[in-house]
């Protein structure tokens, strides 16, 4: 029975190690965030999640892809770059992110006044459309429409700091206006942007007035391959994991009742 007792055990121990990892990330929710330098005078920076280093050496216009981190609330520190240990941040702010959402963190204004700019991204538009923000990042432009050149406005009034919400459009390539709130002055053109299918788009206005430009950023793609796996006759990718770790221990269930009624059989012989 001794020996019965062993064996049981040690298939739970081998139980145990195989699926620790698995319900451990399971019960991991997380974020993504993505980071930008869009200060026009800033010099290059490190930036910091959590006291872990994220990015070194981040200069003017620089974007990090998208980083996963857990959701909840993390300390966001920018040093200007290799001055960490021998001075203060030039930001320090708290930035608390939710499951399976993503954010945009951009470092904007101009150094004296450096602030971070903290932004939810959508990432879902409808098949075969296209979506697009504009974020005002431009520290002493004025308030901006932006509109399709020779056609309909699509944002007005968007000053300093200030992100629009998405507009959902066609897909194609467009001819697009910056203009002055006020007078309607044009004061930047933005021509052949492409818009894809199935993506969507965030334009960034920086740099100082007079040397506007801009900056699109890509926010997700929706794929075929990244469309939910659910419906009559499938399950999604996520249910499927879930579910292997439950068959197998059935299966090693089913295995050790197999070796501790053998063994049984064989002392009652």
């Amino acid at each position: 029975m001794n020996r019965v007792k062993i064996i049981a055990a040690s298939l739970l121990a081998v139980l145990l190690l195989a699926f620790s990892d698995n319900f451990t990330s399971a019960a991991v929710q997380e974020a993504m965030i993505r980071v930008v330098h869009a200060s026009p005078d800033a010099p290059e920076v490190d930036i910091y999640v959590d006291n872990q280093s994220i990015v070194v050496g981040a200069s003017f216009k620089d974007v990090t892809d998208y980083l996963k981190v857990p959701a909840g609330s993390h300390k966001i520190e920018v040093y200007a770059i290799g001055t960490k240990g021998k001075e203060k941040p030039v930001i320090s702010t708290n930035v608390t992110v939710e499951a399976n959402k993503a954010y945009t963190l951009a470092a904007i204004n101009q150094v004296a006044h450096l602030e971070l700019k903290v932004a939810q991204d959508d990432m879902n538009v409808a098949k075969g459309k296209s979506k697009i923000r504009i974020a005002h990042f431009s520290p002493d432009a004025p308030a901006v429409n932006v509109g399709i050149n020779h056609g309909p406005t699509l944002f007005k009034d968007t000053a300093f700091k200030q992100m629009t919400n998405y507009s959902e459009v066609d897909a194609g390539t467009y001819d697009l206006t910056i203009a002055t709130s006020q007078d309607n002055k044009k004061v930047l053109d933005i021509p052949n942007l492409n818009l894809e299918a199935n993506t969507v788009y965030t334009v960034l206005a920086i740099n100082k007035a007079d040397s506007l430009e801009t900056l699109l950023l890509k926010d997700n793609t929706a794929m075929p391959s990244e469309m939910p796996k659910t419906g009559m006759g499938g399950a999604s990718q996520d249910n499927y994991n879930s579910i292997v770790p439950v068959l197998t221990l059935l299966g090693i269930g089913a295995v050790a009742i197999f070796v501790v009624r053998r063994h049984r059989g064989y002392e009652s012989e």
